[in-house]
């Protein structure tokens, strides 16, 4: 028998199951904000004087670039900005610009700076919102220079990217960061990128209001997960594997403008296909040269040569393949215009003490694991150890300025030395850590590596990447493959990098830290492997196979050597030397020309310089005072005048042998032959010598300067 429930009883159950209900929603509802917002990229109802989100700026040069970033201008809004300064007479203006509404940017140039000061600045609109920072002082006077890098700001909730940035905001300020580097995918979101960009405003600009700031775009920028920019043309399939850029060419230019407006100006401005610009160039800060350079735009995407290797074009998950199959010769990496910047800059050592290199990612495959922790993968041909030929070069082109290489991209922290004929005879990158890892990866080659340190971990040492690269791993920052209690973030191996450049030493420290640290705390530890110092040298770890004359310097300091392959004509190396004396090495024998250079002094040139195997070969002694520079190298020099005079060694000498010559030359001549006993010449045994010589004997001419 059924029994009804009377109408009072039933409404009472009725409400208190209501009730029950409610409270569930809400308790539920509560959880849902706590671990997914709604739309954490929703801009903020502002009041109009906030309406100036965030400015980012550097200073090369002694010309301000500075692009302030506001929130949506209404339509009776002025769309004139100011640019103050307070230089201790109450601020003054000196640049107005106009605002562009696709992206609300206001880009300033600012020449004739004086960076020997400390100012503050303020962004003005309406005369009612205000921003305020200071340009800091070029540290050109600090002994240790400090940058702090970051990289994969991911926002996304899964993983813990929406906490708040203040870890490292707190960080950079105990680091005292003299520069910061965010090395792309500041953005994760493809469709929206001013909604994510003023969220990195608001999460960053705390710390980029007082500091110069390096900001450049990688593919989740730009929008899309991989990037084979292919020199600006349009992309059509998923993934980009055909290479180009996916979203509208307005989209594309905005994103840049938005993220490289304030970078010093481009090398060379030529824009790519379809109007697309550059922003390759550099910038000289506390006397560290950097080149920011754009290691995706140029690239040539790899479905053009691989579209029926594997399901996709860019990940090679099958074990039998070969590596040098995969190299196309007629592929792109840098392109050629990022390779001549890179030639000029290597030699324009004016006022820096160190180079580096800036870029999205690193010049090698660093993972063997990507996704989860069984996702292996063989070659990524996202990564930049692809093309072979093409990261070859990159990398003959950073060492010849002994660069050290600051990238991210991984979502793995790494170091590595990497090879080009041998193991370590290329530069030295480090690849800092994911801000929140969107992505896992993990370096686990099959094979142990070779000459690791006593102790050291097999991932470490020598081996060879999918693309059967040289590369050396020192340090790397693997993530956890399970739980293991700790919040998201630190499963992950999120974190953060800084680099200390010390100009006394030439050293060069690369710190990896966690998220949630102080590294204020003597008990705050780093990744295993870090802190990592290396000496600016290793960054051309080549061996030498000769030597040249020891080089001793009166007259100057820290002044800059340039060799220079006599027979090629091609720079071997410049490099900026610490003190005054200086043993250069080189990689064959012949015949060289060395160019010292001194700050705000002539050249001074020493050419037909004779390589020797043995190291202690004999000095080559400038001195800027005199202008003079002797090479004393056990090798005989003879120069003949069209007048008939002869000089040996610097000593006019009669000896009928070259006189001979004199009658063949046409010009005035240098003839450089090595010493038979390999020592330093004394004019009475150059007359012996050469009543011995005979017509077999081995000469270089050169015409004399």
């Amino acid at each position: 028998m059924f029994r009804f429930l009377s109408l009072s009883r039933s409404t009472h159950l009725f409400t208190i199951l209501g009730l029950l209900c409610s409270l569930f929603i809400g308790e539920w509802a509560q959880a849902q904000k706590k671990t997914k917002p709604k739309d954490i990229l929703a801009l903020p109802e502002i009041s109009r004087e906030e309406v100036i989100g965030f400015a980012l700026y550097t200073v090369h040069k002694n010309t301000l670039k500075l692009t302030a970033q506001l929130y949506p201008l209404l339509d009776d809004e002025p769309r004139t900005v100011r640019l103050e300064v307070d230089k201790g007479n109450g601020w003054e203006t000196i640049a107005k610009t106009e605002v562009i509404a696709a992206g609300w940017t206001a880009p300033f140039r600012v020449e004739k700076w004086d960076d020997t000061q400390s100012v503050p600045y303020r962004v003005v609109h309406a005369d009612r919102s205000y921003y305020t920072g200071t340009i800091h002082q070029n540290p050109v006077d600090k002994n240790e220079v400090v940058v702090a890098t970051f990289t994969g700001n991911s926002i996304a909730w899964q993983h813990g990217g929406d906490i708040l940035r203040d870890d490292l905001i707190a960080n950079v300020k105990t680091a005292d960061a003299d520069l910061l580097f965010f090395a792309g995918d500041q953005v994760y979101h493809h469709t929206r990128h001013y909604n994510a960009w003023m969220k990195f405003g608001r999460d960053f600009g705390e710390m980029m209001r007082d500091r110069p700031t390096i900001t450049i775009p990688d593919d989740h920028d730009v929008g899309q997960p991989n990037l084979w920019g292919h020199s600006g043309r349009q992309s059509y399939i998923n993934g980009a594997a055909d290479g180009g850029y996916r979203m509208p060419v307005e989209y594309i230019q905005e994103v840049e403008r938005a993220q490289t407006s304030h970078l010093p100006d481009p090398f060379d401005p030529s824009p790519i296909q379809r109007g697309i610009g550059v922003y390759y160039t550099d910038l000289n800060w506390g006397r560290i040269s950097f080149a920011i350079l754009e290691d995706r735009k140029f690239k040539t995407g790899p479905a053009s040569f691989l579209a029926d290797v594997d399901l996709r074009a860019d990940h090679i998950v099958r074990d039998e393949y070969d590596p040098y199959d995969l190299d196309y010769p007629e592929a792109i990496l840098l392109g050629q215009r990022q390779l001549d910047f890179l030639n000029t800059w290597g030699q324009d050592w004016a006022g820096a003490d160190f180079k580096v290199a800036l870029s999205q990612t690193i010049f090698a495959g660093g993972a063997h694991i990507h996704g989860k922790h069984d996702g292996h993968l063989n070659a990524d041909l996202d990564s930049n150890g692809w093309p072979q030929t093409g990261r070859n070069k990159a990398i003959d082109a950073l060492r010849k300025s002994y660069a050290f290489h600051l990238a991210g991209d991984q979502h793995l922290a790494t170091i590595f030395h990497h090879g080009v004929n041998n193991f370590r005879d290329g530069i030295v990158s480090f690849s800092v850590p994911s801000i929140a890892n969107l992505y896992l990866r993990w370096w686990e080659p099959l094979e142990p590596g070779k000459n690791r340190q006593l102790g050291e971990s097999e991932i470490l040492g020598d081996h060879y990447d999918g693309f059967n690269n040289k590369v050396t791993c020192y340090a790397v920052a693997n993530p956890e493959k399970e739980p293991n209690g700790g919040n998201k973030l630190t499963t992950r191996a999120a974190g953060f990098g800084i680099v200390r450049f010390d100009k006394s030493k030439r050293t060069i420290t690369m710190e990896c830290w966690p998220r949630n640290v102080d590294i204020s705390d003597p008990k705050a530890q780093q990744y295993k492997g870090w802190p990592k110092t290396i000496h600016q040298t290793d960054n051309y770890g080549r061996e030498a196979v000769a030597w040249l004359p020891k080089i001793n310097v009166v007259g100057a300091t820290n002044p800059v050597v340039k060799i220079t392959d006599d027979n090629t004509h091609r720079v071997v190396y410049t490099l900026r030397i610490s003190g005054t004396s200086f043993q250069p090495k080189v990689f064959l024998d012949g015949r060289f020309t060395v160019e010292l250079i001194a700050e705000g002094k002539k050249a001074l040139v020493a050419k037909g310089v004779a390589s020797n195997r043995n190291e202690n070969s004999g000095t080559l002694s400038a001195n800027f005072d005199t202008r003079t520079i002797n090479v004393t190298s056990g090798e005989i020099r003879v120069d003949i005048l069209l007048n008939g005079r002869i000089s040996v060694n610097g000593k006019e000498m009669n000896i009928p042998f070259f006189k001979k010559l004199v009658r063949q030359s046409d010009e005035p001549s240098i003839i450089i032959f090595p010493h038979p006993n390999g020592k330093t010449n004394h004019v009475k045994k150059v007359l012996d010598i050469c009543k011995k010589l005979s017509s077999n004997t081995q000469l270089a001419v050169q015409p004399k300067h």
